[in-house]
C-alpha cells in the first residue's frame, strides 16, 4: 500500500514517506515530459494534402503543403486546411500525453485532493 493510499483511507501514515512518494512521482513526470518533448507527432487535414508536425510540447515544427493543395484550394480553404492539420497534430500530442499520464498513474483516476484538505488546514494552522 502506498502512503497516498493510507491518506485516502483516513490514516495519516508516514508524512516523510508521503513526501518521498510525491517527489518520486514528480521526478517520473518530469522525465516523461522530457521524453515526450523528443517525440514528433504529425497530423493532416481531411484531404491529406496538408500535414503538420509538432513536438511533444506542442511546438509547431513543420508544415508540408502538397502542390495540389496550392493549386486546388483558395487562400481561405488553404488556411483552414493548415489549421486543421496543426490541430490534428496537437491532438495526437495530447493523446501521447494522456498515454504517458496513464502509464505514470497506472490508469488510476485523478486523486481527490479534498481528502487531504483537512491535513493541509491542520499544517497551516500550526504555529
Amino acid at each position: 500500500m502506498t502512503h497516498s493510499d493510507a491518506f485516502n483511507e483516513g490514516r495519516e501514515g508516514d508524512i516523510p514517506g508521503l513526501i518521498r512518494e510525491i517527489e518520486g512521482w514528480v521526478d517520473a513526470f518530469a522525465g516523461a515530459l522530457r521524453g515526450l518533448e523528443e517525440q514528433r507527432m504529425t497530423g493532416a487535414d481531411d484531404t491529406g494534402r496538408v500535414a503538420a508536425t509538432v513536438s511533444g510540447s506542442g511546438r509547431l515544427l513543420r508544415v508540408a503543403i502538397d502542390p495540389r493543395a496550392m493549386r486546388d484550394l483558395d487562400h481561405v480553404a488553404l488556411g483552414q486546411a493548415v489549421l486543421q492539420a496543426v490541430g490534428a497534430a496537437r491532438g495526437a500530442m495530447g493523446e501521447g500525453l494522456t498515454a504517458t499520464m496513464d502509464t505514470l498513474t497506472g490508469g488510476r483516476p485523478e486523486p481527490d485532493l479534498d481528502v487531504l484538505e483537512k491535513y493541509f488546514d491542520a499544517v497551516l494552522r500550526e504555529e
